[in-house]
């Protein structure tokens, strides 16, 4: 009965103090598992029983007697010690036989209370009395320290944000199908032997004990996805998401790697553990002995008691020393599971990962190596299991997010959507603008209409083979814009590209392939290049463009360069706009004999160039935005029989020499945006001119030899001080556009109704009080084409105003 009620108390005990209790020490979110390897987790299940160890233990000193003490009667003077239990003496004679009777000590059970207290309190070794406690002690410090990372500030943040991620990263839809797209072996990457050995792992099917054999990534069979349709099927939602983690990892990586905290947090557990281990061992080994189960006791208390001698009994010894010996067992395995974490920690370079089999396995060569904690983690997680390594690390990769970036791009940019944004540009082409986009939508090519392909602030733009499905393309613009291009699509554009135009700030965005469009008619480059090979931009020899016929360079070069004699033969049209850089040497003009147009814009020039007369075939000659202020090299044009069309606009031009005559086959003239003052009557000696510009200039007089001009059909000379208009100018009946606004004009001659094919009319700003009723006369003026004040044009009678505004 009374071993019964024992049971029983303990039991309540138990309920009071459960193991459970203890949680808190070790408690971590169920995520966290995956960042446990497996020593870890046994350590932690030999921490659970040494824990049940020191609580069973504490639950009988607390539940039990912890000693029994008895007086000792006898003690002879010969004895050095107490002898407990005292020998017994070998007495031969016979006893009587009769009833056994217990010696009679005369003592109160308090006093036996006070007995046992006091020899429990001195008599009893300390080792005996607290082991149950120090079980409990270290076992609750190796269970701090196993967990301790997980909850310090510091590195539990990392823990959370990296599980967080892993968890996403391995659940991706995005993951399976970027192992699915790749788990294909490439026939040009791998060889025959590899192909069927890939093709026999997909054929044979996964057991658990092949699972239990994996000791590494590469056997990890991930491609038994590949025949899954679903892999394929990535919806909008799916893909942003995918999209999300990708920076999600990005950040991650840029802040985990800046620091080691986790690594040393873990190695400094680790080695406290070990020395834990050490220390209790040691002691441990040295004290078992000291739990006894019989104890003298000689404390001086024959004045309460009147015994001076006790012999008493330790209630739990026997079972204490056979808990000290399990305990010493589990701590053994214990302590060599921390030494081999520790060789694991020092021996390998736990601070370096590499991706290197996962490359090899997937084939997706841009996977980049991690340091510092994020390598550690990584090397935890394979120790659970390698799969979240290798699904993470498709997150890592560049060609990876590309894959996933192009799929948004194709959810987004549908080829009816692409169609809707088609639009005739000046050389009436089909012309498709793309404008800071990710990338290229593959949908593009389904919208085999598209004559002009306009590409503008796009990144790691990728040119495929599927280009060759727009075979109505023609003209391709690349402004600021890193491509790369398929050998086939090179191909393609070689045969069909027409006009390319680029625009860049440094040399990646400079297509090495354009030197080998054959068929080329017409380029376009906007940047910065040199002539000098030394620098890092150059222009190579255009040598294969045999088509070339239009050349437009807006640079900054001090000379031309020898690229552009390469095509001299055939060039037709030579656009230099070099701003602002002064161009010097300009003696390779002379050998491109059969330029027609040359542009040399805002290039600094002070004289116009000798070598431009050398130009037979020239028609147009445009030298806009320069610093000439004398053009007395004018009479060398003389020579050009067949310029047409020159262009002197925006320059210093002070006067206008008298060998303009000499000009007899000019039909376009530009002087806009000069300091001219004077017009001088040779100027209209070139009978040929149909449009003559003379805005924005000093000049107060037109000449009445202006009537001369019968072709003339432009004529502009507003924003100058010009005070009276000759009735000459109305004789040139061909005229359809007039700008006399912003001068100080006050009387518009009647004879305006000469114009009658006038279409534009430019009056305002002019110092006019009311309109010639002959503006009626001018039928093909309309409304829109007449600029002039809303009050001025109230002064017009009712009926021309009403034909005026007539559609």
């Amino acid at each position: 009965m009374a071993l019964q009620i024992g049971l029983y108390r303990q039991l309540l005990v138990w309920r009071m103090i459960p193991v459970t209790e203890f949680r808190q020490f070790t408690e971590q979110q169920p995520a966290f598992r995956v960042l446990k390897p497996w020593w870890d987790v046994f350590t932690d299940y030999l921490s659970v029983v040494m824990l049940m160890i020191g609580v069973f233990g504490c639950t009988l000193q607390v539940m039990q007697d912890k000693i029994i003490c008895l007086p000792q009667r006898t003690f002879s003077p010969n004895q050095t010690e107490l002898m407990c239990p005292p020998p017994s003496t070998n007495h031969v004679a016979l006893v009587p036989v009769h009833e056994l009777k217990g010696l009679k000590t005369n003592l109160d059970i308090q006093q036996y209370n006070y007995i046992n207290q006091m020899c429990y309190e001195k008599a009893l070794h300390w080792y005996a009395k607290y082991f149950p406690y120090l079980v409990l002690i270290h076992t609750l410090i190796f269970m701090v320290c196993s967990n301790f990372w997980f909850k310090f500030p510091g590195s539990s943040s990392k823990i959370e944000h990296f599980i967080s991620i892993l968890g996403k990263c391995f659940d991706s839809p995005w993951t399976t199908r970027a192992l699915s797209e790749v788990s294909g072996e490439n026939p040009e990457e791998k060889d025959n032997k590899k192909n069927s050995a890939s093709r026999s792992n997909l054929d044979t099917p996964i057991v658990e004990g092949n699972l239990e054999k994996t000791q590494s990534l590469r056997s990890i069979p991930e491609k038994i996805v590949v025949d899954k349709p679903a892999a394929s099927v990535l919806d909008k939602k799916e893909g942003e998401q995918a999209k999300a983690l990708f920076e999600k990892v990005k950040k991650f990586r840029l802040h985990v790697e800046e620091g080691d905290i986790l690594y040393m947090m873990y190695v400094r557990q680790t080695v406290v553990k070990v020395l834990k281990f050490i220390l209790i061992i040691a002691y441990n080994s040295a004290l078992v002995s000291k739990v006894r189960f019989n104890v003298t006791c000689t404390e001086n208390m024959q004045d309460m008691t009147g015994y001076r001698y006790f012999c008493c009994n330790h209630t739990m010894a026997h079972l204490f020393s056979k808990l000290s010996y399990c305990y010493l067992c589990f701590v053994g395995v214990y302590g060599l599971t921390c030494l081999y974490t520790s060789y694991w920690l020092f021996y390998i370079s736990l601070k370096e990962y590499s991706f290197e089999y996962v490359r090899q396995e997937t084939g997706i060569d841009d996977i980049p190596d991690v340091k510092n904690d994020f390598a550690f983690m990584l090397h935890m997680i394979d120790q659970y299991d390698p799969l979240y390594s290798k699904r993470f690390a498709v997150f890592l990769s560049e060609v990876s997010e590309n894959k996933l970036k192009q799929l948004n791009l194709n959810h987004e940019w549908t080829a009816d959507k692409l169609r809707q944004k088609l639009q005739t540009n000046s050389n009436n082409r089909l012309e498709l603008q793309l404008f800071m986009l990710s990338g290229l939508p593959d949908t593009i090519f389904e919208v085999t209409e598209l004559q002009s392909l306009k590409l503008e602030i796009i990144n790691n733009v990728t040119i495929p083979a599927a280009i060759a499905q727009l075979e109505d393309l023609q003209e391709l613009s690349l402004y600021q814009c890193s491509l790369k291009i398929h050998s086939a699509a090179t191909s393609f554009l070689k045969e069909n590209l027409k006009v390319l135009r680029v625009k860049f700030d440094d040399g990646r965005e400079l297509p090495q392939w354009l030197y080998v469009l054959r068929n080329l008619e017409e380029l376009h480059l906007i940047g910065s290049l040199s002539s000098d090979a030394s620098k890092n931009v150059t222009l190579d020899s255009l040598r294969e463009l045999k088509a070339l016929k239009t050349l437009a360079l807006k640079s900054n070069f001090t000379k031309i360069p020898q690229s552009i004699v390469d095509v001299a033969s055939h060039l037709q049209r030579l656009c230099i706009c070099n701003d602002g850089t002064k161009l010097v040497m300009l003696n390779n003009l002379k050998k491109m004999v059969n330029l027609i147009e040359l542009e040399l814009v805002h290039c600094d020039l002070e004289r116009i160039p000798h070598a431009i007369f050398s130009l037979t075939n020239l028609q147009t000659l445009d030298l806009k935005e320069n610093n000439l202020r004398s053009i007395e090299e004018i009479l060398s044009f003389q020579h050009l029989r067949k310029l047409t069309s020159l262009k002197l606009w925006h320059n210093a031009i002070t006067f206008i020499p008298e060998h303009i005559k000499k000009l007899g086959s000019l039909e376009r003239l530009y002087f806009s945006h000069n300091k001219i003052e004077i017009l001088p009557s040779h100027l209209f000696l070139c009978n040929k001119l149909r449009y003559l510009d003379l805005s924005n200039n000093d000049i107060r007089f037109i000449p009445p030899e202006i009537g001369v001009l019968q072709s003339l059909q432009y004529f502009s000379v507003s924003c100058n001080k010009i005070e009276n208009i000759p009735d000459e100018l109305f004789f040139c009946k061909k005229l359809k556009t007039l700008k006399l606004g912003r001068n100080m004009l006050s009387v518009l001659s009647p004879k305006i109704s000469f114009l009658g094919v006038l279409t534009h009319l430019e009056l305002k700003g002019n110092h006019f009080e009311f309109l010639p009723a002959e503006l009626g006369s001018c039928r093909a003026l309309k409304h829109t084409g007449l600029v002039v004040e809303d009050v001025l044009f109230e002064t017009l009678p009712s009926d021309i105003r009403e034909q005026m505004q007539a559609e």
